[in-house]
């Protein structure tokens, strides 16, 4: 097939002809995710960024104390109103969140002069299915603020796009997702500490990894508020991934270079369903993806997951406005300083959240991806034999096998070789890079598995 020149020109292609049967990475639409989309709400969001705004300043190392709090001032108030909105979304569905918190002590560093305590809340939506409920699909976003000074405790730190935006987009996934049932687990998390070194996230992620949760994807929000600002671009949302793996092993990093590999890490591939995801739903905001782990020489919360081997990526605006972001609120030379309201495109907000509330809802009504997929290279042949571990939960219908060019930037074609655990491929293995995924009875297919060698 004819190759791409831009890497954005597969937005275009909603189905890539190939030699087997081609088939959409999330499926066709369903009518449970198009009904969960469809009650995402602008003015819902506009609300939630405006509330959290109203605390004043929601700096990590701003007032929690309880007057402080009955003040409404601060980022304790700020804790306590996410917690009670999360609480209140539980209510509305018969208690099907659980709602917590994970608070900890930060001890002095470069951004904390004195120890800290830190909380995090998040809700949980159980999945229904025995099977697959400890897989975890989560949804994060941070709602910490900052001005010019990172030890300003008690000016003015709106923050309404960074990150009341992605706060509001996790908030509003887990109200309207809270209406559906889905067979795997949703978690949906707000962070505190970003600001200050990723404290929350890294504390966060590493509670995960030490009580082993299954947690197949991290969905982090930071900065989606679509700032208006002439050049700024609201058809799209950045997403980015990391290629070789944080965690990675010098051994791994070392295959994963033999191997060609440095573009199928799990957080590639979890952008790579993300685009797709894209093109079977219509969120009203398309996905572009930046192969990088974040913005140049930034970071962000879902690099504390990809530091502790979890897949995580990250949604950005297209172009953000610094002027808008850690700043002072001021006017200087007629230009307006700070992260206010007034800036944030909410109908945008509500397109991340809908892009993001398409893709958790696809991922936990999927199958979990299949184990231990690995391509046979003890003979020299042309043919390419893969082999792999049944997904658990007993919930596959067929597996298929995608592949694409190697110098091709999202899968091109797919084969479904139903309900077995070994295919072989009328091609050549150093010709393509190839993936299996499971597709559910319901026709949801899981994140895709690239394979290692087999002698």
């Amino acid at each position: 097939m004819l190759l791409l020149a831009s890497p954005l020109a597969f937005w275009a292609q909603s189905r890539v002809q190939g030699a087997g049967q081609t088939s959409s990475l999330a499926g066709p639409a369903d009518p449970q995710i198009v009904a969960a989309l469809q009650d995402v709400s602008a003015q819902r969001i506009q609300s939630n960024i405006e509330k959290l705004v109203s605390f004043g300043t929601r700096l990590t190392l701003s007032a929690q104390d309880p007057a402080s709090i009955a003040a409404g001032r601060g980022i304790g108030a700020a804790r306590e109103w996410i917690k009670s909105e999360f609480e209140r979304y539980s209510k509305e569905c018969g208690g099907c969140l659980e709602v917590k918190t994970d608070s900890f002590t930060e001890h002095p560093a470069d951004r904390i002069p004195a120890p800290t305590e830190i909380t995090n809340i998040y809700a949980v939506l159980k999945g229904t299915d025995p099977g697959s409920a400890n897989r975890i699909v989560l949804v994060t976003g941070h709602y910490d603020s900052r001005n010019s000074d990172t030890l300003d405790r008690k000016g003015d730190a709106p923050g309404a796009n960074d990150d009341g935006s992605g706060t509001a987009v996790s908030l509003e996934c887990g109200r309207v997702l809270s209406k559906h049932r889905f067979p795997a687990t949703i978690i949906f998390l707000a962070v505190a500490g970003e600001e200050q070194g990723l404290n929350g996230s890294k504390h966060f992620a590493q509670m995960a990894k030490q009580q082993g949760w299954n947690v197949e994807a991290v969905l982090n929000n930071d900065i989606v508020g679509g700032d208006k600002n002439p050049q700024q671009d609201a058809s799209v949302v950045r997403v980015f991934s990391a290629g070789l793996p944080v965690a990675a092993t010098e051994q791994q990093v070392r295959m994963i270079r033999m191997l060609g590999g440095e573009s199928d890490s799990p957080s590639r591939e979890l952008a790579r369903y993300i685009a797709e995801v894209g093109r079977t739903y219509d969120a009203g905001v398309k996905p572009v993806l930046v192969f990088r782990l974040d913005r140049y020489l930034r970071g962000g919360d879902h690099y504390a997951f990809n530091q502790q081997g979890f897949t995580a990526v990250r949604f950005t605006e297209f172009r953000e406005d610094y002027n808008h972001q850690h700043q002072n609120l001021r006017t200087e030379n007629g230009i307006e300083y700070g992260d206010l309201p007034k800036f944030v495109d909410f109908d945008y907000v509500a397109r991340v959240a809908r892009l993001n509330a398409a893709t958790l809802a696809s991922l936990a009504a999927a199958p979990a991806p299949p184990s231990n997929v690995r391509l046979l290279t003890k003979n020299l042949e042309n043919d390419s034999t893969i082999m792999w571990e049944p997904s658990p939960g007993g919930r596959v219908s067929a597996y298929e096998v995608l592949w694409r060019a190697t110098s091709s930037p999202d899968w091109e074609h797919s084969e479904r070789v139903g309900n077995v655990n070994r295919a072989t491929m009328k091609m050549s293995k150093d010709n393509v890079i190839f993936a299996v995924r499971a597709v559910g009875v319901e026709g949801r297919p899981s994140l895709p598995v690239v394979p290692l060698p087999e002698r």
